[in-house]
């Protein structure tokens, strides 16, 4: 139960919060919070199988990254219109099935962003303007690829690492 709450910073991406609570046992401590409007990506998944990946240069963890087209809900926009808007953004598509494949939270621990993980098809050329601080690589990988990288850890971002292995576990399932 929250007993108290003060809102430290109010950014453009995230806002934090310190609370007082009470939480089961009656403990009662502070939390740092950070609050965020939620997320989307998608496992663009090409006519032949192949995964779609994108490569950006990552500042909090100093280095570029392969990982799922994403990014953060806008507004009131449904998560379906924000996986949309990122393929658009992110690899110049549109998919015609979104197939929502998972829902988790990503740091619970001291977050509360909920994202909502798509596998996208029938992929059909759809360009949207990019961010202007993004700077992207696409890149199209045979399953078979993304598990070698998930095994030699040059595939290594969280939400991209869930939608791979769930995309193995899919194929492994079809083929019995």
């Amino acid at each position: 139960m929250q007993l108290s709450s003060r809102r430290v910073y109010d950014g453009k991406v995230l806002a934090l919060d310190v609370d007082e609570v009470l939480e089961p046992g009656d403990v009662r401590t502070t939390r740092e919070v950070v609050r965020h409007r939620g997320s989307v990506a998608a496992l663009p998944v090409t006519e032949d199988g192949a995964v779609i990946l994108v490569r950006q240069y990552r500042y909090a963890v100093g280095q570029a990254l392969w990982e799922l087209p994403a990014g953060r809900l806008d507004g009131s926009e449904t998560p379906e219109a924000g996986v949309q808007r990122e393929l658009r953004e992110e690899i110049g598509h549109r998919a015609a099935h979104l197939e929502k494949i998972a829902f988790f939270y990503t740091t619970p621990g001291f977050c509360d962003e909920a994202m909502h993980l798509y596998r996208a098809t029938g992929l059909e050329p759809d360009q949207a303007a990019t961010d202007d601080d993004e700077r992207i690589e696409i890149g199209a990988f045979t399953l078979d690829q993304a598990a070698a990288m998930i095994a030699s850890g040059d595939l290594r971002e969280g939400k991209t690492l869930v939608a791979v292995l769930l995309e193995l576990a899919r194929r492994q399932k079809a083929s019995r």
